[in-house]
């Protein structure tokens, strides 16, 4: 197994569906510009209510990619 070196950046992903789907948002986005993604973790969950449901919903995630060698 090789020694590996990671780097954490934090992102916002938003979504009007879930959870899930605003997290996915984020990673995807991230995939373009950002190699070697490998992991990330939820820092906070927050949701915008309109007629008293959610109508909205924002993820802030950690996101670990491996560092080239």
């Amino acid at each position: 197994m090789a020694n590996h070196v990671y780097k954490k950046i934090e992102l916002v992903g938003s979504s009007p569906n879930s959870i899930e789907e605003a997290v996915q948002n984020a990673l995807t986005k991230a995939g373009e510009s950002v190699k070697n993604l490998r992991w990330f973790e939820v820092v906070e969950t927050r949701g915008q209510i309109t007629d008293n449901t959610v109508a909205h919903w924002q993820v802030t995630i950690k996101v670990g990619f491996t560092v080239d060698e």
